[in-house]
């Protein structure tokens, strides 16, 4: 596993001044046909034999190739395929690495897309996302000398490093908000698959209401994508419907149905909140509804994993990151919430780093 490290953090910081600069980067073009090519695609690079160790100045090495496949939620998915992709470029502004990423528009998409990532040279070759864990697998048997990475799921091979997120941790905090902050003692979650990783989610979020409010009513809805934000949107309105003032969802793209239901019924004057996931989802869609969001630093992930291997320092194997680690928690803004909250949400952070809550995760 990479090591997360002080210097990753460091490193992290460093990355993150550059944020800003490069947040109008990465649009792609879909051209239908079951991908699309990101931005920065055209020319690949060409097969590196050996992993690229640190540059002395003014030495010129062959060019760094680092590459992303998405799954069915897309790089714009204001969740953690896009955060994925902004890890990317992070890492490209630090190592004067070339990346790109394809976008699959369904599972068939997922194999063809890694290998034609890893036939052309990339020297590393990212799946995004649980559903990927399976091709990931196939693509990394088939090519041994490829290096590849996933995010949510855990692949086997000694060619593939595998990173994964305690979500229930981050869950049970933004659990814990809705649970002192509801005013009907109703409170929503909308997930996207019924999968483990999103499970988790649910398990973290319910934990947190209950240890908050014990009174409070939890309505979960699944729709079964994370592509559909139509179905978010009706799944919202459902729960609203049903007295709910505050939804979680963990859906990908789906969620932004969820938040354009909510933004309907603010300017109705209905008090209701939803709270995002993955990024900073007030960002996007405005703290005018989002109460907080749970973030989970799949971009830190990715740039992290993405420069050990720059560097000569690629490790297969599985790491995991939660609370104690920064890999999930709130955002550092949080106009939203009272200060009394937050020192709630704060004192539970802390046991569960210390091992004295122990939250489900299933």
């Amino acid at each position: 596993m990479f090591a997360w490290r002080k210097s990753s953090i460091a490193f992290i910081v460093a990355i993150f001044a550059l944020a800003v600069v490069l947040s109008g980067c990465g649009k792609s073009n879909n051209d239908g046909g079951g991908q699309s090519t990101g931005s920065q695609g055209g020319q690949q690079a060409q097969q590196k034999e050996e992993p690229a160790s640190n540059e002395s100045s003014g030495e010129k090495n062959k060019e760094l190739f680092v590459a992303m496949v998405t799954d069915v939620g897309g790089v714009h998915d204001n969740s953690f395929n896009q955060s994925a992709w902004e890890g990317l470029q992070l890492f490209s502004s630090v190592h004067n690495a070339k990346v790109d990423y394809l976008q699959s528009q369904s599972d068939a998409d997922y194999v063809p897309n890694l290998n034609q990532f890893v036939k052309n040279g990339a020297d590393l070759t990212w799946g995004i996302g649980f559903l990927m864990g399976d091709a990931v697998q196939q693509v990394a048997e088939q090519n041994p000398n490829a290096k590849l990475a996933i995010i949510d799921a855990v692949v086997d091979a000694p060619n593939v490093a595998s990173v994964t997120f305690k979500e229930h941790e981050g869950s049970y905090l933004v659990g814990v908000v809705a649970g002192l902050m509801t005013k009907t003692n109703k409170i929503g979650f909308v997930g996207g698959m019924e999968i483990p990783v999103i499970k988790r989610f649910e398990a973290g979020f319910v934990a947190g209401v209950k240890a908050a409010n014990p009174d409070a009513n939890i309505i979960i809805n699944y729709t079964g994508a994370f592509d559909a934000p139509d179905q978010g949107k009706a799944a919202a309105a459902t729960i609203f419907n049903d007295g709910a003032d505050i939804i979680f969802h963990a859906a990908g793209a789906t969620g932004d149905g969820v938040f354009n239901e909510g933004i309907e019924r603010k300017k109705s004057n209905q008090e209701v909140w939803v709270i995002g996931v993955d990024k900073d989802q007030s960002i996007t869609f405005g703290h005018e509804i989002t109460l907080t969001s749970m973030m989970k630093r799949v971009d830190q992930a990715v740039a992290r994993v993405s420069a050990d291997m720059a560097q000569g320092l690629f490790t297969p194997g599985l790491t995991e990151l939660g609370l104690a680690e920064s890999g999930v928690g709130l955002p550092e803004n949080n106009p939203n919430i009272p200060q009394e909250v937050l020192d709630k949400v704060h004192e539970f952070e802390l046991k569960i780093v210390n091992g004295e809550i122990v939250v489900p995760s299933e």
